[in-house]
């Protein structure tokens, strides 16, 4: 009887698994299962109806804990795709991709997986193979998915390992693969047909998307965000900066719940910035900071915003952070060429020049591929302290680059600096003697010789371009530019050669122009207009026929003299001076009149004060003569004396104390 009762109910629960599985009531079906794990913990089927209803809550750890527990019931086979979805959805893609490997089969779904944990791991031509066969040989609803995953591999071939994507064949009939398509052009550098497709994407979203009722208008632009970002891209590449700051923004504003993206857009703003507007770069730099991301983007996009935090450091004046940064990049790449380049920058910032260059020297020893960016790299620096030759030097050993026209001329153009004009024609002639060797009479090559013979005829070395002259008159004998440049050379060296070169001149018929003088004198063009100012040839010879020209004094203005002034007085020498400075100033008396009653002591009289004044007696002549005065200073007096504003008088800075003594009477800290 219990045993009736018991397989009633575990019937009655498997109903009920059943019907909320149907209408997608997970969370109502585990409980079911729970109870009837509790009939029996080892039901295979309950086990796995258990896995599939944690998955489908989004509870994969507990999942897979349910799998590894239940290891000998759940055989491998029977869970191997719930095992690998849980792996990858926990981002543990080497362990979702060996879990895949190990099936005795491979079923659809589990080649489905397959595919977007090779694009994960980015192995796109494995990944391209994978989804090719499911197209192939596969018929349900999911072909639209399988083609947009398909054109995404082909859009990440084309942009990250730069692979020309073949055609195949898929139309463009919804928006997700016009972006895709986009995308693809964008890694070719097709940048307008690129936009085309991003905005027919942006057409076919807008018009998918409001034919649901229950999509509003804030929905459609958060699915439009990453078509927006792409376009913003394309104009940043296409120079536009300021529109494509302006849709970055605009992005930002809408707080997308795509944390990679928000990396992205944070990411090209900060490039937008470079060295500008820091304190706006230092809020977009935690934006790309944020929890995820690293699962979202591909290597090279997250290493790209690494080397961009760097660099951020550095214009910061974080010097410290910068270092750290990039020595741990270059941990983590050590083949990479642009961790070294900002370590030398940033020692450049402290003047540490001879660091940089010897950092920049290790890392070429290290890394021969990169060694002509790198020693291109040493040469500016060179250049920067000054070292011309050196960095001439530097950049004669770069072998793969010293005989093409843009090295040939700064060479050039650095030896003529330096006044090393042998040097400058060396580095011609070993270049004409490669191209001489590898693309004779190629148009570089008679480029060169043409400029190597310029250059020698503008350093006076006739002799030496007489060779590249002939050369050049050989391939074009009716250059007559060239035939006159030989015959003057020659000229200088063999005169009787430069006599017979001048046979193949054109004769002076052939070279006259058939010129109407008549037509051209009456033809209404530009008539002789006389300058301003200027004289006719009749005065001209009037002038070479007289006694010539006499130059015409200039006369100088008498200077306005005082009206006061009187010739048998002499100036005062300190008149220049302000009166304070002057040595006969005695400050300015407070009193009205002399001849005061009660200034003096008590029964005093003033009568006989202008007798007792030594100033007013006859025998005592004034220190120094004031304005007006008729007594003049004898001639060795005024020689000997400084001119004004060179030097102070003696009694002015006494009379300057004084007044200051006088003044300190009473105030606030006075006793």
């Amino acid at each position: 009887m219990a045993a009736a009762g018991g397989a009633g109910t575990a019937a009655a629960l498997w109903s009920e698994v059943n019907r909320s599985g149907q209408n997608g009531d997970f969370g109502r079906a585990l409980k079911s299962v729970n109870k009837l794990l509790q009939i029996n913990k080892d039901d295979v089927t309950a086990l796995h109806c258990k896995v599939v209803c944690l998955i489908q809550n989004g509870s994969f750890k507990e999942a897979l804990s349910v799998i590894h527990t239940h290891t000998k019931v759940l055989t491998s086979d029977s869970v191997t795709f719930e095992k690998a979805y849980c792996e990858y959805r926990l981002n543990r893609i080497e362990n979702a991709l060996k879990t895949i490997q190990s099936a005795s089969q491979q079923t659809d779904k589990l080649k489905e997986l397959h595919g977007q944990v090779l694009y994960r791991l980015e192995r796109y031509d494995d990944c391209l193979a994978v989804y090719r066969d499911l197209i192939r040989n596969s018929q349900d609803d999911y072909e639209e998915e399988r083609k947009t995953n398909l054109s995404a591999v082909v859009a990440a071939q084309s942009t990250w390992e730069k692979v020309e994507p073949e055609d195949l064949g898929l139309q463009e009939a919804t928006y997700e693969l016009c972006y895709n398509a986009a995308c693809a052009l964008v890694g070719q550098g097709r940048l307008n047909e690129a936009m085309e497709n991003l905005q027919k994407a942006e057409d076919l979203c807008r018009q998918s998307l409001s034919e649901d009722s229950d999509v509003t208008e804030e929905d459609i632009e958060a699915e439009l965000a990453i078509i927006h970002g792409q376009m913003a891209y394309i104009m940043q590449l296409q120079g536009r900066t300021e529109d494509a700051l302006q849709l970055y923004n605009q992005i930002i504003k809408l707080k997308p719940t795509d944390v990679g993206l928000i990396a992205v857009i944070a990411n090209n703003i900060i490039t937008i910035n470079k060295d500008q507007n820091v304190f706006d770069s230092k809020k977009k730099v935690k934006l790309t900071n944020a929890e995820g991301v690293e699962h979202k983007l591909s290597k090279k996009q997250l290493q790209a915003i690494e080397f961009n935090k760097a660099l951020l450091a550095m214009y910061t004046n974080q010097a410290d952070q910068c270092r750290k940064l990039a020595a741990s990049l270059q941990s983590q790449n050590p083949e990479h060429l642009l961790p070294v380049l900002i370590q030398a920058a940033q020692l450049c910032r402290e003047k540490q020049h001879a660091k940089a260059i010897e950092l920049l020297q290790d890392f070429a020893e290290q890394s021969p591929a990169d060694s002509a960016q790198i020693k291109l790299t040493m040469a500016q620096l060179k250049i920067a302290q000054g070292s011309v030759t050196k960095a001439c030097i530097i950049l004669r050993s770069i072998e793969e680059l010293k005989h093409k026209p843009g090295m040939v001329s700064a060479l050039v153009t650095m030896y003529s600096h330096e006044e090393d004009i042998d040097s400058a024609i060396e580095v011609f002639t070993q270049a004409i003697q490669w191209y001489q060797e590898y693309q004779p009479k190629s148009p570089v090559h008679l480029s060169l010789i043409r400029e190597a013979a310029n250059f020698k005829l503008k350093y006076g070395r006739k002799k030496e371009a007489i060779s590249d002259l002939e050369e050049l008159w050989k391939q074009n004998p009716k250059d007559v530019h060239t035939l006159a440049q030989l015959i003057s050379a020659y000229s200088l060296v063999d005169p009787e050669k430069a006599k017979v070169l001048s046979k193949h001149l054109p004769s002076s018929d052939t070279m006259s122009l058939k010129v109407d003088v008549d037509a051209l004198e009456n033809s209404p063009g530009a008539t002789y207009v006389r300058k301003k100012g200027g004289k006719l040839m009749g005065e001209n010879q009037q002038k070479e026929q007289g006694q010539g020209d006499v130059k015409k004094k200039k006369r100088k203005k008498k200077g306005k003299l005082p009206k006061n002034y009187d010739p048998k007085v002499t100036p005062d020498p300190e008149r220049w001076l302000p009166m304070r400075e002057r040595s006969y100033y005695r400050g300015r008396k407070k009193g009205k009149k002399k001849d005061q009653v009660g200034k003096g002591t008590q029964g005093a009289t003033t009568a006989g004060t202008s007798e007792l004044d030594a100033s007013k007696t006859a025998s005592s002549p004034p220190t120094s003569p004031r304005p007006g005065s008729s007594t003049a200073p004898s001639s060795a007096a005024t020689s000997n004396m400084i001119p004004p504003r060179h030097q102070k008088p003696a009694g002015a800075a006494a009379t300057k104390k004084k007044q200051q003594q006088k003044k300190k009477k009473g105030g606030k800290g006075g006793w």
